[in-house]
């Protein structure tokens, strides 16, 4: 006669890594980090150089013309903007890419299958975008204080609002790479909600030349702020308070977060 299991041996189903899965929550962020560090020419060299054709341009078409923006020449003015907009859009695509991709080839069930709770999911794919956005920021900022000599007056706030960005960006990543089922669909978003909200949030002017509809709409905007809030943290100028800024993106980033651990609960069009 077979002996009966022990007592203390987990039923069928039952989670056998505590309140937290380390193991496979560490494994999942190195999966994330090593996938734009393979590719690093595309995922963090590209981003640089787009960077610095944008500022090269503005500067050759713009800037010898232009006169002082809040009291800073126009090339340091946009150069904040240009950092923090090129680091969402980064942290965007890591995670957006990383969910579409593994829909489409059909392996998104080897990352739903392990025992991760929804949200060390969540945790796992804001971790790679938030690495990301990091590097490039790094990077960028390198460039801007070697080739241009723009320093960061306020360094810890600098990283709060990069972080903030990445973290908000990563889960509006994550939404729509699980709302998009085809590529084409993922870039439709990028398209016409991503990089409008981007281009449109105080970038490449100061919100005050705005008519007031469109000034309003730009304080719906949570990118806005978090653009305004790393100008304030380079380059010491800002159109609003940037720690008010701070707190809404902090209250966007909870929010897109809450939203991508429900999809991931639910196992909305992630599971048949």
């Amino acid at each position: 006669m077979a002996q009966n299991a022990p007592l203390n041996t987990p039923e069928m189903g039952t989670r056998r890594f505590g309140r937290v899965n380390w193991l496979g929550l560490e494994t999942l962020v190195r999966r994330e980090v090593r996938r734009f560090l393979a590719v690093w020419t595309q995922t963090l060299l590209a981003p640089l150089v787009t960077a610095g054709l944008f500022l090269l341009i503005f500067n050759l078409a713009i800037g010898p013309r232009r006169g002082d923006v809040m009291g800073v020449p126009f090339i340091e003015f946009i150069a904040p903007g240009i950092l923090m907009m090129t680091v969402i859009q980064n942290a965007f695509a890591n995670v957006s890419s990383s969910i579409v991709i593994s829909k489409v080839q059909g392996n998104i069930v080897d990352t739903l299958m392990p025992p991760l709770a929804p949200l060390e999911l969540v945790i796992g794919y804001l971790a790679g975008g938030i690495g990301r956005g990091m590097f490039v920021a790094l990077a960028i900022g390198l460039g801007l204080l070697l080739f241009l000599g723009i320093g960061v007056q306020h360094p810890v706030m600098a990283l709060v609002f990069v972080v903030l960005g990445s973290a908000f960006l990563g889960g509006l990543g994550i939404i729509a790479g699980v709302f998009a089922n085809k590529f084409d669909q993922m870039a439709a978003i990028t398209n016409f909600i991503v990089t409008p909200l981007a281009f449109l949030s105080g970038t490449f002017y100061s919100v005050t030349v705005l008519p007031p509809v469109l000034r309003e709409l730009t304080y719906l905007n949570p990118i806005f702020y978090l653009i305004d809030g790393l100008r304030y943290s380079v380059i010491g100028v800002s159109d609003s308070d940037p720690w008010m800024g701070m707190v809404i993106c902090t209250i966007a980033v909870i929010a897109v977060s809450a939203i991508s651990w429900q999809m991931f609960r639910t196992g909305y069009r992630l599971k048949p």
